[in-house]
């Protein structure tokens, strides 16, 4: 027998409720914010800023912390002060956001884009290999969604072959690969605070390094060229204005705190989608390689196999939105199929992994584990409603393994 009528048939949604909205102010958010503007310390060559840049670089195990306008530019920032410019390539995964390889194109490298792996969505290490040429100066190493790309593995390849590891942690604040932090491998780390990110004071980034000099050289840029102890016009560097400001790095400061609290209420929620899925067919959620000892659960990617599942990711996205569950579809296309690249440079090998991920991956976002264990059970519930609708007869259920390759 057929389940349930589904929601986009006229049948009742699973979840009439919102999910709990995201950013959200919590504990001492307004005070931290007051503080600085009750004081004249509101740019962000102050003592505010400093002490939240000390303080994200240790957490995240790491010696320095440039703070920065926004993500992207904290990447070029990073890719800058390494030296890395016109006449060198620079790996990066064929499916992110666009910075990641933006950034690469706007400092006068070419980006090269290598394959992502089916069951994490990080970039392949053997893919990398095969990406890598006598121009290679960088990988940067996307950690998607939270999850860890296999350090280990990349770090043979950059001492192997000699290139520079750039982290793209953006969706990675608090993750860890065997209990380091997210960050802090690579001569660079890059995090953003951007409005959905789950720390976030609606724009800003970071740098991070254990590098002294390419902290130094990282922080003259980001300051107009300036050094320490010299006068402030004096410039040294070809540098600009990329500070964060006092009331971004005193919002940021307080959420620092909170970040381990809710990455386990994330992963709380998580645990119990997982488990209320278990045995389904035709649905693989996002892997973490053995490495990971904590992700940031940013958002929750998965595919759907149309054959086993009953339909296909467009129609399974479609019915979860009906059933009050707002899901999205993964990118519409790998980052070198942008018209973008049609006028810059750039170089791209075959990537079917990437290619199938833009017809059958969707994304969960993170504001859908930030409220109850019901609330994420409430996924699979609309995920089993659909699959009964659509496919009445059920195989055997399978033992959860690793998804298929794509292709």
């Amino acid at each position: 027998m057929a389940g349930e009528k589904l929601a986009l048939h006229g049948g009742s949604p699973v979840r009439s409720a919102p999910y709990p909205a995201w950013p959200r102010l919590g504990s001492g958010d307004l005070e931290a914010v007051a503080a600085v503007l009750e004081g004249s310390d509101w740019g962000g060559a102050g003592a505010t800023v400093a002490q939240f840049e000390a303080l994200f670089a240790q957490v995240h195990d790491a010696a320095y912390g440039i703070g920065a306008a926004n993500g992207s530019l904290a990447l070029e920032l990073a890719l800058l002060a390494a030296g890395i410019g016109p006449g060198d390539e620079v790996v990066v995964p064929a499916h992110s956001f666009i910075a990641t390889a933006a950034a690469v194109s706007r400092i006068g490298a070419v980006p090269v884009f290598a394959d992502i792996e089916a069951a994490t969505y990080n970039i392949d290490p053997e893919r990398v290999a095969e990406a890598v040429s006598e121009k290679t100066a960088a990988v940067i190493v996307v950690h998607f969604g939270g999850v860890p790309a296999d350090m280990d593995r990349l770090g043979d390849l950059a001492a192997r072959h000699g290139f520079l590891l750039i982290e793209d942690a953006a969706h990675a604040h608090g993750a860890e690969w065997h209990g380091k932090r997210a960050g802090s491998f690579g001569l660079a780390g890059m995090f953003s605070f951007q409005n959905s990110k789950a720390m976030t004071a609606g724009e800003g980034g970071m740098v991070i390094t254990s590098d002294e000099d390419l902290a130094a050289k990282a922080r003259s840029i980001a300051n107009a060229g300036r050094r320490p102890g010299r006068g402030w016009f004096e410039h040294f560097e070809l540098g600009t204005n990329l500070r964060l400001t006092a009331m971004q790095a005193a919002m940021l400061g307080k959420q620092l705190e909170r970040l381990p609290i809710e990455i386990r209420l994330r992963e709380r929620n998580n645990a119990a989608l997982e488990q209320e899925l278990a045995g389904i067919e035709g649905l693989y959620l996002q892997e973490a390689p053995a490495g990971v000892s904590a992700q940031t659960l940013y958002v929750r990617p998965g595919r759907i196999v149309a054959d086993s599942f009953g339909i296909d990711r467009g129609a399974f996205v479609e019915a979860m939105q009906a059933e009050g569950i707002p899901i999205r579809p993964f990118y519409p296309h790998p980052l070198y199929r942008n018209p973008l690249f049609q006028d810059h440079a750039h170089r791209a090998a075959s990537c079917p992994i990437a290619e199938q991920s833009s017809r059958d991956s969707f994304w969960l976002p993170m504001n859908l584990f930030m409220g109850s264990e019901d609330d994420a059970a409430d996924i699979a519930r609309a995920v089993w409603k659909i699959h009964k609708a659509v496919k009445p007869k059920f195989k055997k259920p399978r033992v959860n393994g690793p998804a298929p390759k794509a292709g």
